[in-house]
């Protein structure tokens, strides 16, 4: 005989189904693992319509799945294919409706390209955790440098094409080149060295560092942690001119102001002849400006004293006085003259007053009032009797509505004590008490028995 044990509440809820159990693994992958960073050989490339691409990173050994949709895929610079030894930035996950592990790729690069750019993220993101890119630590460039001080190759064409601006632009303004490496294994140093040594002989208002284009190893030597940190301690303020526009360097964002290229750079230092001269002339307007404006201040501040002179000379009250004189002349004229309208106005409004007002015309006037208060004080009499009798009629009726003599006048009968007070309950008498009972003729007087 085979026994069957039951299973436990708490051994149930330790099953599984297939979907969470997918989901659980994927939840643990991806929150675990985070972000990885790995090296491989491309393989099984796939670009559908959707716009994902799909493929295998392999090594000698193993593989692993990848996806990479096309809101990251877009990024890439290069077209991947089958066979490219490429450097990736993942998430591991797993794909829950088969069950496969897989990465889920964020960006891509060739690997010699890959590593360069993951040191560079890498010295970014902690550069700039410690604040040395913030911008309240930037120092201003002077509107009118005297001097300007360039850090690059002496034989390099950086420095050709800022000389030549410069020139074009303002040919009196000094220019000193600190020579320097700035490409190979001692680059980083050397440039390092040169930030240090104008500093150190502070000649210069503005330090130009940079260097031409190039690849990103070329350009790596501006990517050094040394280069960065000598930048952000210099006293003079420092134009970071590297490559072309759409190349960026650590020292880009270390440094001052970013210039796309080492032209530019110069242009942004320097204010051609042309500037100078409108400056000059601007100048010379704002004087002549300020002058007119001091000239017709002064003549104003004249004006006002000798008016004040004025109104203190004797011949000035005089003047006043007479013409305040002849004023009130003129209204004295106007007053009386307005005094006799009125006065004639009043002459009139009281002659045809007094005519209005005439006895006869009074008495008829007051007869045909009588006349028609009469009729009225008749005609309102007689409404005022009508309205009585009607509520008096309402009244009577009302008040036979509730009547005693109503009720008795239906067989009823009312009974009081000898003090008039009606009995309602047999409690109110005892016996040997005189009862009084009021019918509809007459009443009868009653004992208590």
């Amino acid at each position: 005989m085979r026994l069957t044990m039951p299973i436990s509440t708490n051994a149930n809820s330790n099953i599984f189904t297939v979907s969470r159990l997918n989901a659980e693994v994927r939840m643990l992958l991806e929150n675990e693992m985070g972000i990885v960073w790995l090296v491989g050989e491309l393989s099984n490339f796939s670009a559908p319509v959707s716009g994902h691409w799909y493929f295998s990173l392999k090594d000698a050994r193993a593989q692993v799945k990848c996806a990479m949709f096309k809101g990251n895929n877009r990024r890439v610079s290069f077209k991947p294919m089958n066979g490219n030894q490429v450097l990736v930035k993942a998430r591991l996950s797993l794909y829950e409706p088969r069950g496969d592990y897989q990465l889920i790729i964020e960006s891509m690069q060739p690997e010699g390209d890959g590593r360069l750019q993951q040191m560079f993220d890498e010295l970014k993101m902690k550069l700039a955790g410690e604040g040395l890119f913030a911008q309240h630590l930037k120092k201003p460039l002077p509107e009118n440098p005297k001097r300007i001080g360039i850090i690059t190759s002496k034989t390099g064409a950086a420095l050709y094409d800022i000389l030549d601006v410069l020139k074009r632009r303002d040919p009196s303004l000094p220019i000193v080149v600190y020579p320097t490496m700035v490409q190979g294994e001692e680059a980083a140093f050397k440039i390092a060295q040169a930030i240090g040594r104008a500093n150190s002989r502070n000649e210069c208002d503005i330090l130009i560092v940079g260097r031409g284009g190039g690849s990103l190893e070329d350009l790596w030597c501006f990517n050094h942690e040394i280069v960065a940190r000598t930048i952000a301690a210099s006293q003079i303020p420092i134009v970071s001119a590297v490559g072309h526009e759409i190349d960026v360097t650590i020292a880009d964002f270390v440094a001052d102001v970013r210039a796309p290229t080492p032209s530019a750079a110069a242009e942004l230092v320097s204010r051609d002849n042309s500037h100078k001269a409108q400056t000059i002339i601007a100048k010379q307007r704002d004087l002549l400006n300020a002058w007119r404006h001091y000239n017709h201040q002064q003549k104003n501040t004249l004006n006002r004293l000798q008016f004040a002179l004025e109104k203190q000379h004797p011949r000035y009250q005089l003047n006043k006085q007479s013409q305040r004189l002849d004023e009130l002349q003129a209204r004295l004229s106007r007053s009386i003259s307005s005094k006799l309208q009125l006065l004639q106005v009043q002459l009139h409004r009281s002659q045809q007053s007094l005519s209005f007002h005439s006895p006869n015309k009074t008495i008829e006037r007051s007869q045909y009032r009588l006349s028609n208060n009469k009729a009225r004080l008749i005609q309102a009499i007689q409404q005022t009797l009508r309205d009585h009798r009607y509520k008096l009629a309402l009244q009577a009726e009302k008040l036979d509505t509730v009547s005693p003599l109503s009720t008795l006048k239906r067989g009823y009968s009312i009974t009081c004590d000898q003090q008039g007070k009606v009995l309602t309950t047999s409690n109110q008498v005892k016996t040997g008490d005189t009862i009084v009972t009021r019918l509809i003729d007459g009443e009868i007087k009653s004992t208590v028995v």
